[in-house]
């Protein structure tokens, strides 16, 4: 019999260890969020394994603030004022993207540098989570869904980064090789077994980087379970959510990243798996990978024949955010016990990445 899966709320009380100081944090945000004197509710949301977020209530008005999560954090991650310039500019050119409103990095405030952005309504599918009810499962419906998922993904890099003051954002020049040597420095720095796979295609990686394409904002960690959904019409997307990493860089790093996490019938058994509940993307409408391709590619006019790269190298890429994620449960800094169910997932995902790659010539 197969174990039921706890229905996780959207938000909840405050966790007692992630308590903040609402008092001073309300003091703060007085004259620079609108209703901020009026009386304040916290709630915090559920899922994730990143950064704290929360929703304040002033008065019956929304709003969500986002801070690092507690404890050492990795060397250019969490980055608050990153997202905040992101999210204070882009929402202008990409309507998906929420305002943000307020930044600090006063860390006097709540111990840690946050901002507050508006509060978006819709549905998100959640990772581990059932099929949200609030949207319709019909195949037209799910396909009209992974229409909209991957043309959202089109959209945002074709938006002109230098139009809504954000060509400082990153440095697209040697964009890919500066990623892979970085994340082959944090599986170092992270790992908690040896995972000799991680190495080879980490130098696999850097001696077969494709040529580069033009630059555009990419969100870096864009897929299904990050963004939001229009419950009245399924091929709306009205958010996209987390983007501390976004940067100016290779568009198809975030195809490859959206192929990661969409599993198809033809996936072994193992990558099945780490969904630890229903599979999504296995419901039928919702497109196969070759049809996001597809579809991005018609959408975007990008040159896709070294999409592959991108796909394996997202894989290699996550094996170490989750190494990263399971380390923090190993060294005892959180006990969320979401973050043991991650102890398989790099050599899962080093081994997820050494087959895609081999349609390039990876040989292990």
């Amino acid at each position: 019999m197969a174990e039921a899966i706890e229905i996780v709320p959207e938000y909840g009380d405050v966790r007692e260890e992630e308590q903040l100081d609402w008092a001073k944090l309300q003091k703060y945000l007085i004259g620079k969020v609108p209703d901020a004197e009026q009386p304040l509710a916290v709630k915090q949301f559920r899922g994730g394994h990143s950064n704290l977020t929360y929703l304040l209530s002033f008065g019956g008005k929304e709003w969500v603030m986002r801070r690092p999560p507690l404890g050492p954090l990795p060397v250019g991650g969490h980055d608050m004022a990153r997202e905040f310039k992101v999210l204070s500019r882009l929402w202008k050119a990409f309507p998906p993207a929420p305002r943000a409103l307020v930044f600090s990095d006063d860390i006097s405030i709540i111990g840690a540098p946050f901002f507050v952005m508006e509060r978006r309504s819709g549905v998100v599918i959640k990772n581990r989570q059932p099929f949200p009810k609030e949207l319709p499962r019909d195949p037209e419906s799910l396909r009209k869904l992974s229409l909209g998922f991957i043309d959202a993904a089109a959209d945002l890099h074709g938006v002109d980064y230098k139009a809504v003051g954000l060509e400082t954002l990153g440095r697209p020049e040697g964009f890919m090789n500066r990623q892979t040597n970085g994340w082959m420095k944090r599986w170092e720095a992270a790992k908690t077994r040896e995972v000799p796979l991680m190495e080879k295609l980490g130098a696999w990686f850097l001696e077969h980087t494709p040529p580069p394409q033009a630059p555009s904002i990419i969100h870096n960690d864009f897929y299904l379970h990050n963004v939001m959904i229009d419950a009245h019409d399924p091929g709306k997307i009205v958010g996209v959510f987390d983007w501390e990493m976004s940067t100016l860089g290779e568009a198809l790093v975030d195809v490859g990243l959206a192929l990661n996490y969409w599993r198809d019938k033809t996936d072994p058994p193992e990558m099945l798996q780490t969904a630890q509940g229903e599979v999504h993307t296995l419901i039928p409408g919702f497109l196969t990978r070759d049809e996001l391709i597809e579809r991005y590619a018609k959408r975007s006019g990008r040159d896709m024949s070294h999409i592959n790269y991108y796909w394996a190298w997202a894989h290699w890429k996550n094996a170490t955010v989750a190494e990263q994620i399971y380390v923090r449960y190993v060294r005892g800094q959180t006990t969320d016990p979401r973050f043991a169910l991650m102890s398989d997932s790099a050599p899962i995902g080093a081994r997820a990445a050494a087959r895609v790659a081999s349609t390039l010539g990876f040989r292990e």
